[in-house]
């Protein structure tokens, strides 16, 4: 049975793939949706102890989803949300996966664009360098303005609380500060490799935290004439792609184009 894995990104945890899950299963696919490193806990648990929040490093992550997919028997297709678009984009630039799409992905190392929405949006985190020691949640106003911003208030309010729970500090300063840093950090990619798999952008022209300009000047870095690297944007979407009103058309697009580009047989999706 193929595979296809779904990495998920900062304030939220595998859950926000639930609906993609059971859909990509009902098409007939093995579905992994690997949580970070002592993530494997519920959103409750998290939310009431965040010390795995705190632990966590970007290394880390990458390492344990490398060890995922490089049990898998042949190459997955890999998905990635928001800060997993960029844990996705150094798996396939490693050798991993047959291809990828990343929604709303955050950036990879050298993509120097911060737009205002970007910089209000993660402020809670940056507010203060002592948060590089914390793990910093969001309150429902901020949530709604980063994740949900275009969704009524009633689904805004329920899924932060089903999905909510803090981000680790350190990974997101580490990523601020990661292109005045020497030497490659935690999200390098070689943007002129020309064996990485196919790869997708999907972005939402509404999305606060990883606005399209983002997404647009992470896919221009990307330089080989040997492989295929697209974009494309749907409007009216913010940045919880998973789980807005009409997600059901991007996980069949995603998917169908996944297939396409990896070989594999289109499957029916109900």
């Amino acid at each position: 049975m193929k595979t296809i894995v779904l990495v998920h990104g900062f304030w939220v945890t595998p859950r926000s793939w639930e609906h993609w899950i059971d859909r990509y299963q009902r098409a007939g696919y093995r579905v992994l949706a690997p949580a970070y490193p002592g993530f494997e806990v519920e959103v409750e648990a998290l939310n009431a102890d965040p010390a795995p929040i705190e632990a966590v490093t970007g290394a880390s992550i990458i390492s344990h989803l490398e060890s995922v997919v490089g049990a898998l028997d042949e190459p997955p297709i890999i998905m990635g949300h928001s800060a997993g678009g960029a844990f996705t984009q150094v798996l396939l630039d490693r050798g991993y996966g047959a291809a990828g799409v990343v929604l709303n992905s955050a950036p990879t190392e050298g993509v120097l664009i911060a737009p205002l929405s970007q910089i209000k949006s993660t402020f809670p985190v940056l507010k203060n360098p002592a948060n590089r020691h914390k793990a910093v949640g969001l309150t429902f106003e901020q949530w709604n303005y980063a994740f949900t911003n275009t969704f009524t208030e009633e689904e805004a309010r329920r899924l932060y609380e089903r999905y909510h729970i803090p981000a680790s500090g350190r990974i997101v300063w580490d990523g601020v500060l990661a292109n005045f840093q020497p030497g490659p950090q935690d999200v390098y990619v070689n943007y002129h490799n020309d064996d990485r798999p196919p790869l997708l952008f999907i972005s939402g022209s509404e999305d606060h935290i990883m606005p399209p300009s983002v997404q647009r000047s992470n896919a221009k870095h990307y330089k080989s004439f040997k492989t295929v690297t697209e974009i494309e944007e749907y409007p009216g979407m913010a940045h919880l792609l998973p789980a807005q009103k009409g997600w059901e058309e991007i996980a069949d697009h995603a998917l169908a184009w996944a297939e396409r580009h990896a070989g594999w047989p289109a499957t029916t999706r109900a």
